[in-house]
């Protein structure tokens, strides 16, 4: 494995954190506590090149290769205070663009990936039911084909970006007695008859990124607008799934690392008892964990990136990532404000926006349970 980065990759991650210190941290405590999608530093984040990184030039990207995303995202997480515009950014990158660019036609390719790279669209990705849960494919939603349409009945919850998306992917039942087989994904535009966007849904964290239901009733989907051949819904998202599990996170290994530079500076600062706190082994003991987790988490996540980029796969390594990364997250924020002590538990130092935002990583992308079951089948048990 060679993590040698060039100069130039070096240099793009420098200019991203530079960029998301200038441009997105702005408002963020007013923007939080008022649950408030900001699409004018989503198109920011869009014309400095985030949403295009992997995508080829044709499609409005910047052809990057797996590595050099990361690094760019991981820039991302240290510069960028707003989790939840960071992680619907992610959310669109891997679950909307990249199974369009992976299944789509030449046509859905050119039809919506220039409109996504360039921030002009906001894409949602339709997998979770209010019955299904970690169970993916126990999908009530329903797709039956009828002449040139496919006609979509079903819920779907939990859906990021939903009250602000131009497009969705949408996963439908087509023949349930195929089980996973049977399941089919579809390209939904916002506009589709029958499609509705129901009750929004506030969070513990996260809260700048915009969730709500999404309501099918004999929404009318065009044959041409099926990704993927019938019954091929469970490769589109495991695939896609497994690109979110290895990249999504690469963003917090900047929150952990922004997060342990401002503990040793406030441990070297605050005083107690005529010293330095950090002189206290209950605190340094804490940073030093903080530090391993950090170095050990950007190790796993870039064998995955390195996997994916040389061998295209890395199902195992990916929920290794996701499990490690997100459980890491949550302790590292824990251990930062216990370190700030009173002051951590406060709005105004921010550490508690940053704990709220951390839960959400532990059950996304399917929770560490299912990461370790995931682990587990791998190792053949």
């Amino acid at each position: 494995m060679d993590f040698d980065f060039t100069t130039e990759q070096i240099e793009l991650r420098q200019n991203t954190i530079k960029f998301a210190q200038k441009e997105l941290n702005k408002d963020i405590l007013y923007r939080d506590k008022e649950s408030s999608f900001s699409k004018d530093l989503w198109e920011k984040c869009a014309k400095f090149g985030i949403l295009g990184l992997p995508f080829p030039n044709e499609f409005g990207g910047a052809d990057s290769d797996i590595l050099t995303t990361l690094l760019v995202m991981e820039g991302l997480g240290y510069g960028c205070k707003d989790a939840g515009l960071v992680f619907s950014l992610n959310g669109q990158m891997w679950t909307v663009q990249m199974p369009i660019f992976n299944f789509g036609t030449s046509k859905q390719k050119s039809k919506y990936l220039p409109k996504l790279c360039s921030g002009e669209w906001i894409g949602a990705n339709g997998m979770t039911e209010p019955g299904s849960g970690s169970d993916s494919f126990a999908l009530s939603t329903s797709a039956k084909l009828k002449g040139d349409y496919y006609i979509l009945n079903g819920t779907k919850t939990f859906i990021t970006n939903a009250p602000v998306a131009d497009l969705f992917i949408v996963f439908a039942t087509t023949d349930k007695t195929k089980g996973f087989m049977g399941v089919t994904a579809f390209l939904v535009e916002k506009e589709s008859p029958g499609l509705k966007i129901s009750k929004e849904i506030e969070k513990m964290g996260l809260k700048t990124s915009p969730m709500a239901e999404v309501i099918f009733e004999n929404c009318n989907v065009p044959v041409e607008n099926r990704l993927s051949k019938e019954g091929n819904g469970a490769t589109v998202f495991n695939d896609s799934i497994e690109w979110e599990r290895s990249c999504m996170l690469a963003s917090d290994i900047g929150v952990m690392e922004r997060q342990l530079e401002r503990c040793i500076k406030y441990a070297k600062e605050r005083r107690q008892f005529n010293q330095p706190i950090g002189k206290f082994q209950a605190i340094s003991h804490k940073i030093a964990d903080m530090k391993v987790r950090l170095e050990t988490a950007r190790l796993i996540l870039y064998k995955v990136a390195w996997l994916k980029k040389t061998q295209d796969r890395a199902g195992m390594e990916a929920a290794i990532a996701k499990l490690y990364l997100s459980e890491s997250l949550v302790k590292s924020c824990l251990d930062a404000i216990q370190i700030h002590g009173g002051y951590g538990y406060t709005t105004e130092y921010e550490l508690e926006r940053d704990l709220r935002d951390s839960i959400g990583s532990t059950l996304y992308s399917g929770t560490s349970e299912i990461q370790k079951n995931i682990i587990a089948k791998y190792l053949g048990l």
